[in-house]
């Protein structure tokens, strides 16, 4: 056996492990972002005032804590810290300093008024990656615009993609501009530490709520800048394909993709409608799409006699793509979702048993588990974390006594 496979009775590192994160983000860009690091393995210390940051105040609450805290704080420590007091300003300074990476999606300026500009930091830390989160990037007329996730997503136009033609433009149902924001900064993070692998340097990396989203306009996007077309709300079709989308059954809606011809003569068979296989109006993709009104009034005829989980089954049995819709209680009652381990369980300090959603991302080096620490209380670590930066106990105990960081014992249990 090789020496490097023999076990040590330890658990494997997980893959980002070493990697130690500043995270000085509010809201959910940022924190998502230190979410998804924390979950690969990194150090998070997230760093708010001494009162908490926004969110803590957001409702609705579990035994008193913000759910949207919870949601977004997973596998990182706090630190409470006075941004406004000189002392704490140049304590960031100084643990700027110490880590690999630095996440914050302030207000474009901000960070340069308080003496820690990217160009700054990297005096004094050469390898730091510095993740810049906001509403518009740096550049162009918007640049000092504030940011909000439902501005990005009206300025992309994924909303006037989005609903129906009855009601109109519709926002995505989560934050989608802030979550997506949050997942690319990572992915540039993560390209950043390679990078530096091999020439020792760090970098700045600018993501904008607004660039994010248009970076996920694919075949709508192409559509507009290779034919001129404008596409409007899709309703719950899809823009191209035919039939796939929303369907009615006896007992409800359910969605289905039938995205090839064969999948299409399946899907007559399967309903009795053999003589559209190879109908003239009906035998190609384009032409079902330049008649979807009619398909799905033909289909819908059928699928109205069953309910939409004995449909599911067969479409799923001849090998066509179907599933219910499904409400979030049904969704996390679901048997495939908990065995999956799409909800993962942790101990919370004050709340006691506390399920959370999982990280999605499958790895061996995971362990197949994603929680590891509950969102910490505010300045829960904040002691820990300062004498991991070196701070002697007596100065440590100097900044919590004059309020410029505060503690656990100083915060509500």
């Amino acid at each position: 056996m090789n020496e490097s496979t023999v076990p040590t009775g330890r658990a494997p590192a997980l893959p980002l492990s070493g990697l130690k994160v500043l995270d000085l983000s509010r809201a959910l860009a940022g924190p998502f972002c230190g979410m998804i690091l924390a979950d690969l393995g990194a150090d998070v210390i997230k760093v708010e005032p001494p009162d908490g940051e926004m969110v803590r105040t957001w409702g609705p609450f579990q035994d008193g804590i913000s759910v949207y805290y919870l949601s977004i704080h997973r596998n990182k420590r706090s630190v409470a810290l006075d941004f406004r007091d000189p002392r704490g300003l140049e304590l960031l300074r100084e643990m700027a300093a110490g880590v690999d990476i630095l996440v914050e999606n302030f207000k474009p300026g901000v960070m340069e008024a308080m003496g820690m500009a990217y160009e700054t930091l990297r005096e004094r830390n050469p390898g730091l990656v510095f993740a810049s989160i906001t509403g518009f990037g740096r550049g162009g007329p918007y640049s000092d615009w504030p940011g909000m996730d439902q501005i990005a997503q009206g300025m992309s136009g994924l909303m006037s993609l989005t609903g129906q033609p009855e009601s109109g433009p519709t926002r995505v149902g989560i934050p989608i501009g802030d979550v997506v924001g949050g997942m690319w900064a990572t992915l540039g993070i993560q390209a950043a530490i390679i990078e530096r692998q091999r020439t020792g340097q760090g970098q700045r990396i600018d993501i904008s709520l607004l660039g994010g989203l248009v970076g996920l306009l694919t075949v709508q996007g192409q559509r507009q800048l290779s034919l001129g077309q404008t596409p409007g709300v899709a309703g719950n079709d899809h823009p191209v394909i035919c039939p796939y989308g929303t369907f009615a059954a006896a007992d409800g809606p359910f969605n289905m993709a039938g995205a090839t011809d064969d999948m299409w003569a399946s899907i007559c068979r399967l309903v009795g409608l053999e003589e559209l296989i190879d109908h003239p109006d009906f035998d190609s993709n384009t032409k079902r799409a330049a008649r979807r009104d009619e398909v799905k009034r033909r289909l819908n005829e059928r699928f109205a006699t069953r309910g939409k989980m004995e449909w599911t089954q067969a479409l799923v049995k001849l090998g066509v793509p179907a599933g219910p819709i499904l409400d979030l209680q049904q969704v996390f009652s679901d048997p495939h979702v908990r065995q999956t381990g799409m909800v993962e369980e942790i101990e919370h300090p004050t709340i006691g048993r506390l399920e959370q959603l999982a990280n999605p991302i499958r790895m061996s080096s995971l362990g197949g588990r994603s929680v590891r620490r509950a969102p910490p209380l505010l300045g829960q670590d904040t002691a820990a974390v300062l004498e991991g930066f070196g701070l002697p106990p007596e100065r440590i105990q100097a900044l919590l006594d004059a309020g410029v960081v505060r503690g656990i014992e100083q915060g509500d249990s």
